[in-house]
C-alpha cells in the first residue's frame, strides 16, 4: 500500500509539472519569447517524477499484481484500461516529443511537407494522450491516498481534472501548432 500511495503523490506531483509545462511552453510559443532556465525548470523536474511515477506505477501493476485481470469486469476496468494504454503510448511519443524541434526543423528545411504535418499531429495526439492518462489518474491518486471516497465527489473532480487539462490541451495545441507553424514555414 505504500508503493501505490507514494505513486499517487508522485502521480500529482507529476500532474502539476505538466501543468507548468504546458503553460510555460505555450507563453513561450504565444509570445515568442525563450528563456532557456525557464525551459529547464520546466522540464527537467516533469521529467524525474514522470519517471519515478512510471517505474513505480509498473511496479505496482506487476510486483503487486494491482488490476491485471483487466477482463474481470469490463465496465468498471474501462477507466483502468484507458490510463494503462495511455501510459504506454507516453514514452515512446515523448521520445519523438523531445526530438520534435529539429524533426520539424529538418523537415521543414528540406520542405518534406508530409512529414511536417505528420509530426504536428502526432505532437497533438501526445497532448491528447496526456490529458487523458491524467484526468484519468488525478481521482483514482486521490482514491489511493485515503483522501476521497465519495462517488459524487469522484465524479466531481473527474469532471473538474478534464475541464482543467483538456483547456490546458487545447492551448498548448494551438499555441505550439501556430509558433511551429509561424517558426518554420517560409512567408
Amino acid at each position: 500500500m505504500i508503493l501505490k500511495k507514494l505513486n499517487a503523490i508522485l502521480g500529482l506531483l507529476s500532474a502539476v509539472a505538466v501543468l507548468f509545462h504546458m503553460g510555460y511552453n505555450s507563453f513561450a510559443y504565444l509570445t515568442f519569447y525563450y528563456n532557456p532556465v525557464l525551459k529547464q525548470w520546466a522540464s527537467i523536474p516533469l521529467m524525474v517524477l514522470v519517471c519515478a511515477h512510471a517505474v513505480l506505477g509498473m511496479c505496482s501493476v506487476f510486483l503487486l499484481g494491482d488490476g491485471t485481470s483487466l477482463s474481470t469486469y469490463p465496465a468498471k476496468n474501462r477507466k483502468t484500461l484507458i490510463q494503462r494504454i495511455s501510459a504506454a503510448l507516453i514514452f515512446p511519443l515523448l521520445i519523438l516529443h523531445i526530438n520534435t524541434f529539429e524533426l520539424l526543423k529538418n523537415s521543414s528545411s528540406e520542405e518534406n511537407w508530409a512529414l511536417f504535418v505528420l509530426l504536428l499531429v502526432v505532437q497533438i495526439l501526445f497532448y491528447a494522450v496526456i490529458t487523458a492518462h491524467t484526468s484519468i489518474s488525478i481521482s483514482r491518486a486521490f482514491i489511493s491516498l485515503g483522501m476521497i471516497e465519495d462517488e459524487k465527489k469522484l465524479k466531481l473532480l473527474d469532471r473538474i481534472a478534464w475541464c482543467i487539462f483538456g483547456l490546458a490541451f487545447i492551448i498548448t495545441s494551438i499555441a505550439v501548432t501556430k509558433g511551429e507553424l509561424l517558426m518554420f514555414i517560409p512567408h
